[in-house]
């Protein structure tokens, strides 16, 4: 399969232990209390979905970048807790180059630590490389952001380096991001075992 998203409309990405389903309208009372609730999910995301009307904005935004085939959101559910647990994408999908990024990934506070996160990876880095024929997988992270780019790189993400100044802030400052990314050739040279090995844990 081309890595052509525009194109592939109903993915549906699943293990015994997590549930990656395409972000729908619909979806707005699931991810309601964590918009509502935890406002700390934001701290450094550029697209903030803190309230009611932002969340509305953010899943609009997301499924119509979907429908233009510039990215593909999914809602997450944890089979294990039985509960809607949070969002993430494929976003900067670009075709002709074999690459696209992961990112936009959030959970609720009860299920970060859990193991969640790894099952979400694993299928989404199969998806693209065993699938979608994804040559390199991209992530990027706030400079600042601690636990976030150590969850990458216990997944096998490779620090690439880091862009300064690269984004504005909700506060009208500037973010220094953190690229990390992991290649084909490491996907199926080791990086697939080590990660399956920390989903059966």
């Amino acid at each position: 399969m081309s890595l052509n998203f525009k194109t592939t409309q109903n993915i549906i990405l699943e293990n015994e232990r997590v549930l990656l389903r395409p972000l729908q309208a619909e979806d707005f009372d699931h991810l309601l209390p964590f918009a509502l609730n935890e406002p700390e999910i934001w701290r450094y995301s550029a697209r903030t979905a803190e309230s009611a009307a932002l969340l509305k904005e953010y899943i609009d935004g997301a499924i119509k970048a979907r429908e233009a085939g510039a990215e593909y959101p999914f809602i997450v559910f944890d089979k294990k807790a039985n509960a809607y647990a949070g969002s993430t994408r494929f976003y900067e999908i670009q075709p002709e180059n074999g690459a696209l990024e992961i990112g936009y990934t959030w959970y609720g506070k009860d299920f970060r630590g859990s193991g969640l996160n790894k099952h979400c990876k694993f299928l989404l880095l199969q998806f693209a490389f065993e699938t979608m024929q994804t040559h390199r997988v991209g992530f990027r992270a706030d400079a600042r952001n601690e636990v976030s780019i150590a969850a990458m790189k216990s997944i096998g993400c490779t620090v690439e380096g880091v862009i300064r100044s690269h984004g504005v802030l909700r506060d009208g400052g500037r973010r220094d991001s953190v690229l990390l990314s992991i290649l084909k050739d490491e996907w199926f040279g080791g990086v697939k075992e080590r990660l399956k090995g920390k989903t059966t844990c």
